[in-house]
């Protein structure tokens, strides 16, 4: 084993609480130590962040993340602050005092991940701060963004390579789950990385089931989804924001709680409704394509597309946010034929260039639903990837059982002629309810009613007409008028009319059952209820997502096992040395009694590398000299005593206090005592440092034509930043 794979293994167990590394992680992470750039693509839920994440930990210095969303930047943020890395962001999202702390904590050295917008990354002032600072890389997350050929391209990306120049080229990564082979190559030639080494794992996510059904009723069938994923978290996305306020509307009125999220909401409605999502406190949200792209909620079992997407990149990313925790969900897609004809109104204005790479999308998107080959190799296929397997075993073409085809020639006359009466000017849902003998206004006012074909069909369902027409299409023997949506006969058709041919099919659509799993099935569920009680009430007090503190597969684990020590708490997946700290004596508090009321024994075994984490544990920040002395502060004894317990000068207990506070932490006792300064001068200095980006004393010191000692203004910075952090 070599030294940085030692070192890396480390710290992912003792940080991350993670056993071992996943496919490709190691190797990126080896290959970024070396000074090497990398491409990176990876699948959502496959551990990509850890890949620059745990070089940033390894290294002096600071790495940067380059992100394209504020909601992505926090989630990341937050979670690395659980695992109690230091990691930061600065973006518009900030107010000005929490923007001067973030501001010194980059300056004092001690942030090891600081994510910025790629916005943020050209201003003046972000390089005058990064050129004094030592990068030790430089991270390119969702990379996709800066190529003209992917489905979220941002052009302020392309000015990333400029960046990477001025800092003298440090390592880079750049990562994506959703890119094809057009776009990787776009991705390493806009970021000039002339070098790099491709880590590419496979595309497939084998813990979701794919669906596609027919649009019959959306809303009946969005309901008879929901009723399987009662109290799970659900992303229902819709074409538009009208779309979105109705759904939600129509299901908050049929009982379900859900909200809406789209960019025609106020900006704060829009933040706090994401929030509330993210924060378990509301189990729906209905929402346009805005909302999920910086979502790294890891327990979302079920994405439903209420309309189609307007490419596969898009549909991919977005079933993407469901089982992120590796546990088994469920991504259903409904599909209309007029879908297509929505999408394409709103390429009108595109240029010829960028118009015609919408439709090829939009072109490969319709062919994934049509298809009736297995839906996980159709993806797999179009990201470059071969799929081997014949039957996957989770989508709905590979499970439904193939029963031999009927002759279904009449059927097909029947909508065929239909078309041909109504001169081939109308969708396939209007036939089918002119086939149906519906009273629809629009059929009455055309005279529809009138046509030998009106309640021709009426003994089969609306939804049995659309499943004949799908199959009349996949054939060939109908096509879609690309403009306006109507269906259009072919010659195949004619010949069927004219019974030279018969059309052979199925007349029953299968009904695909979906049956999730997961990793850990035997635990005890009314101790995971509580554990999750618990973790809400947490995440609720530090206004933070659950997950942060906690993935279900954790408290599913100790579910399972039962740990009743610290040294057997830290043997669970996802608890490290930091989180051990933090939450291991409050977990403890509902597992031992829980367990002692139903005479449950621990299933782990305690260990000698196990009970040498807790002392680590305690011996972490909270042991460290600046923490401690803070600590001795507060409790009453006097900078003195702190000086003879450390063996210092007064000078150095004051640097303790200042890197205690630039943590963000509070001194409860007070330091007027130590200051010469009146309070009008102490105002003076109060504004004077508020203008600063950075805390510096020197223009204080001058503001008072050197009256007073660095000791003195050192001090009264150190009573501004308390004020500051009693504030945030």
């Amino acid at each position: 084993m070599t030294n940085i794979e030692q070192d890396a293994s480390k710290l992912l167990n003792e940080v991350f609480g993670y056993k071992q590394f996943r496919k490709f992680q190691l190797d990126i992470i080896e290959n970024l130590m070396q000074g090497s750039d990398s491409v990176v693509i990876m699948p959502t839920g496959s551990g990509k962040s850890l890949c620059f994440q745990i070089p940033a930990l390894m290294q002096k210095g600071t790495a940067i993340v380059i992100s394209p969303l504020i909601s992505l930047m926090k989630n990341q943020v937050n979670q690395l602050q659980q695992f109690g890395v230091m990691a930061v962001y600065l973006n518009s999202s900030l107010s000005r005092e929490e923007y001067f702390l973030t501001i010194n904590k980059i300056k004092s050295n001690k942030v090891k991940l600081l994510y910025l917008a790629p916005e943020t990354l050209m201003l003046p002032q972000t390089f005058e701060l990064l050129n004094q600072l030592h990068i030790s890389l430089i991270a390119v997350d969702e990379a996709h963004c800066i190529s003209e050929w992917g489905h979220d391209f941002r052009p302020e990306y392309r000015q990333i390579a400029e960046f990477r120049k001025k800092l003298n080229n440090p390592p880079t990564i750049a990562l994506t789950a959703t890119a094809t082979p057009l776009v990787q190559d776009d991705i390493s030639k806009n970021l000039q990385l002339d070098k790099y080494s491709l880590f590419k794992t496979s595309f497939d996510r084998p813990n979701l089931f794919i669906e596609v059904k027919t649009k019959t009723d959306g809303f009946i069938q969005v309901m008879e989804t929901l009723e399987k994923f009662k109290n799970q978290s659900v992303i229902i996305y819709c074409f538009s924001r009208k779309g979105v306020d109705q759904l939600s509307e129509k299901l908050n009125i049929a009982g379900y709680k859900s909200i809406p999220y789209h960019a025609g909401l106020d900006r704060e409605v829009r933040k706090n409704n994401q929030e509330r999502f993210i924060n378990d406190d509301i189990d729906i949200i209905v929402a346009t394509i805005a909302f999920g792209m910086g979502i790294d909620k890891p327990d979302v079992r079920c994405v439903i597309h209420y309309d189609l997407p307007k490419d596969v990149e898009s549909y991919y990313q977005q079933i993407g946010r469901a089982g992120r925790d590796g546990e088994d969900a469920y991504c259903l897609l409904l599909f209309s034929y007029s879908d297509p004809a929505k999408i394409k109104f709103l390429f009108r204005d595109k240029e010829e260039r960028e118009k015609i790479i919408a439709f090829n999308h939009l072109e490969a998107m319709v062919n994934f639903v049509e298809d009736e080959n297995c839906r996980r190799s159709f993806i797999l296929s179009y990201f470059g990837e071969e799929h081997l397997e014949q039957n996957c075993g989770t989508c709905d073409n590979c499970v439904k059982e193939i029963k031999p085809k009927e002759d279904l020639t009449i059927i097909a006359q029947k909508f065929l002629s239909c078309v041909y009466r109504t001169k081939e000017l109308f969708g396939a849902n209007y036939i089918s309810k002119v086939l149906r003998g519906s009273k629809d206004q629009k059929i009455l006012e055309r005279n529809h009613d009138q046509l030998s074909t009106y309640g021709l069909g009426v003994d089969q369902p609306l939804k049995q007409w659309l499943f004949v027409y799908r199959q009349l299409r996949r054939n060939k023997i109908v096509s879609l008028d690309e403009k306006f949506g109507s269906v259009k006969l072919t010659d195949k058709a004619i010949k069927i009319l004219k019974n030279e041919e018969k059309f052979m099919g199925h007349l029953i659509e299968e009904k695909i059952r979906y049956n999730s799993r997961t990793n850990i099935t035997d635990y005890n569920e009314d101790l995971f209820e509580l554990l999750k009680m618990k973790r809400k009430e947490l995440a609720d007090e530090k206004n933070i997502p659950p997950y942060t503190i906690f993935h279900d597969n954790t408290i599913r684990e100790i579910s399972a096992m039962f740990p009743q020590t610290k040294a057997q708490l830290i043997k669970i997946s996802g608890i490290g040395i930091a989180k051990l700290e933090k939450y291991g004596g409050l977990l403890l508090e509902i597992i031992i009694p829980f367990c002692i009321k139903n005479s449950l024994e621990s299933k782990i075994e305690e260990d000698n590398l196990s009970l040498m984490k807790v002392q680590m544990a305690k011996a972490t920040k909270r042991d460290t000299r600046a923490f401690v002395a803070s600590k001795m502060y507060n409790e009453g004894l006097s900078v003195a005593d702190i000086q003879r317990e450390f063996g210092v000068k007064r000078e150095r207990v004051f640097f303790y206090f200042r890197d205690f506070l630039l943590d963000g932490n509070v001194i409860t006792k007070s330091l007027d005592s130590f200051l010469e300064l009146n309070e009008e001068e102490c105002e003076e200095a109060w504004k004077l440092f508020a203008d600063m980006e950075v805390l510096r004393l020197k223009p204080v010191h001058e503001l008072f034509d050197g009256k007073y000692s660095y000791d003195q203004i050192r001090i009264c910075s150190l009573i501004f930043l308390n004020n500051l952090n009693k504030k945030a």
